[in-house]
Parts: C-alpha cells; structure tokens; sequence
C-alpha cells in the first residue's frame, strides 16, 4: 500500500499539482515534478512562504526563472514573444537561478558595464580601434535602504539558542563569540586547529580561500568556544561541526527559521551573531585594532603573525565577552563549562600559519 499524500497534492498526467488554501490564499499550481516526496517539500516550502508574507511581511524569493516563465505566460499575445523566449531561454543556464533582488541584479550590472567601458574606451586592436565605439549606459537599480544590524542582548540570545536544534546551538554559540561568518563555521576543518603550547591553548588559522577578504583568519578561542569545541571532538574526523554525520551546509536553514519564528525574533540574521560579537567587544572596551584582528577585517597586515605575548591579550580580550564575565549564563544544557584563560605566556613569538603554529625564539 502507497504512503498517504500530503493533503493539498492531485496527480494529474503523473505531475503532482498544489490545489490548497493558506491563510485565506489560494494555491493553484503545479509542482513541476513526478516524484511526491518532491512535491511535498514543495508545498511545504510554499506554505511556510505564504506564512512569512502574511504575519511577518516576509517577500517570497523568487528566482529570475519564475519572473521570465511569468513574462511568457502573460504576454503570449505579443508578436516577439518567440524571440523573447528564446533570449530567456539562453539567458536560463547563466541566471535563471538567481534571485530577482536589485542588489544581485546591480551586482551583475556593475561587472557589465565595467567590462563594456573598458571595451570603448581601453582596448583597442592591431589597428588602435577601440573594441566598441560607445558604451551604453547602464543605470543601476534603486535598492532599499541597508539593513541595519541587530545585535542580540543576552537575554536574546539565551530565547533563540534555546530554542535551536542543538548542532545549530553549537555552531551559533561558536559564531557568536568568534566573529567567524557563517561558511566559516561550516567549513570549519580540524586541521585548521594549532597548539600554542607556551599558552597551552589551541587556534584556528582559516585558510584564506574561504575567507571573503582573501587573508588568513586567525579566530582564537575564549572560555565559551573551547568549551563547544571540546563538546564536538571526535564526532567527525574532518569537519568540526556536523549533524548526522554530515557538515552542515547552512546555518540559515529551516531548523534556524523555525526557531526564530518559534521565539518571535523574525528580524534576527545569522550575520547579526557577528554583529552582536563585535559590539561587544567594543562594550567591554576592547581597543578598536584589536577589534579588527577579531573580525577578521581586512588591514593590509599579515594577521597571522603573533608574539605569545599578543595572542594572550587577543585570549584576553574575547574572555571579555563571555557570560561570566557578564553574570550571564550560556545557553542551558549547552557547553557550560568554565575554562580559564591563560596570563602569563613565554617571550617566544608564535608563528601562526597555513602550516602550523611552531614556536621559535626571538
């Protein structure tokens, strides 16, 4: 006997149609697809969509595929719609997974219409023409107004993590207390941990080919961090945060969105996490080239090179920041336990690299 379907599915012609009402909103349309387990997560999708629109004013995403499918069904009077569909249909395999937001498009643009300047106005052949006579202009489009960060309070982030699945719990507690960006967290690799024997501690240097500006990062740890790190050894012998056996692809996944919908915190981001740790460090009074080192911003400098002396004040200052410090505590039933932060260090310097940390004398 076959699996029940989800209520909301008819099978017509072996394709698998949505035929459900929402929250007073109709949903008639197909699936695209044979398969029911498919066609589930599917529907699933498009109600939790449908959700979000209606109590938070959430705007679906939707990828330039479905805005040019639309664009034909819609004008199937015109005359061009021929050569209109088949521009959008070589369009497709480049951008139609993209989604229809200002900022992707302007991104796209500005790459454009640097290429055609430069064609116009730069490069010319053998017989010193330009590769186009004039360039077009190109007008970005209006984008909305930066979100601004949310920095999380404590009392916050105690409601949300509490709330999350516990491998989310960990890699958020982790993110919140390093400033690491979300991939990476994910792509965090236990070979990128490096003892600092004269400190007795352990770093992880993150090559620079994930890294979004292109540098080596060096995330040290505080009492917190270790402490996750320490709950996780041994559960995978490559990447350091897994659930099932597996890395995790995403922290902004559904078991994210449910729990930030579960605590009524619609308007927190995973990136806030490396907002809220940097304001912080700034309340607890951290220097702000210090701040910089911690978040892994860009200052020219090989940020990876470090006297023991420097990364026990680096040490220092992230311990600033955690819950007893604060008189807060972690997340219950999370990593909670105390460690101690090293204070005295040798004169040596520590060499932080791709390849290791080694000690040497000066």
């Amino acid at each position: 006997m076959g699996r029940k379907r989800s209520p909301g599915l008819r099978n017509r012609n072996g394709i698998w149609h949505i035929e459900k009402q929402v929250l007073g909103q109709p949903i008639h349309e197909s699936t695209g697809t044979s398969d029911l387990e498919a066609a589930e997560l599917i529907l699933a999708r498009r109600i939790e969509e449908i959700r979000q629109a209606k109590v938070y004013g959430v705007r679906p995403q939707r990828t330039f595929r479905e805005a040019a499918t639309k664009f034909l069904e819609d004008n199937t009077e015109l005359a061009s719609i021929g050569d209109y569909a088949l521009l959008l249909k070589q369009l497709d395999p480049f951008i139609g997974d993209l989604p229809i937001k200002s900022r992707t498009i302007n991104l796209a643009l500005v790459v454009v219409r640097r290429v055609l300047n430069l064609a116009a106005r730069l490069w010319r052949d053998e017989n010193g023409l330009t590769w186009l006579e004039q360039a077009p202009l190109i007008r970005l489009l209006p984008e909305p107004d930066a979100r601004k960060p949310y920095p999380l309070s404590w009392d916050e982030q105690t409601k949300l993590f509490k709330a999350l699945p516990a491998h989310l719990a960990r890699m958020c507690l982790f993110k919140v207390n390093t400033g690491c960006r979300e991939q990476e967290v994910c792509r965090l690799l236990w070979e990128w941990e490096h003892r600092v024997p004269e400190l007795d501690v352990s770093v992880f240097v993150i090559p620079r080919a994930i890294v979004k500006n292109r540098e080596d990062r060096l995330v040290v740890l505080n009492s917190v961090t270790r402490s996750v790190i320490e709950s996780v050894r041994g559960d995978h012998t490559e990447f350091v945060f897994t659930f099932r056996g597996r890395p995790v692809a995403s922290i902004n996944n559904s078991g994210w969105k449910k729990a930030r919908s579960d605590v009524a915190m619609p308007q927190v981001r995973v990136h806030d996490l490396k907002h809220t740790f940097g304001r912080r460090l700034r309340a607890a009074g951290v220097s702000f080239e210090t701040r910089k080192v911690l978040l892994g911003h860009k200052n020219g400098e090989i940020t990876t090179h470090y006297s023991a002396p420097e990364l026990a004040e680096l040490i220092e200052a992230v311990n600033r920041i955690t819950p007893e410090k604060s008189g807060t505590d972690v997340v219950e039933g999370r990593t909670n336990t105390p460690m101690t932060c090293v204070s005295c260090c040798s004169e040596g310097t520590i060499l932080v690299g791709r390849a290791g940390i080694e000690p040497t004398t000066t």
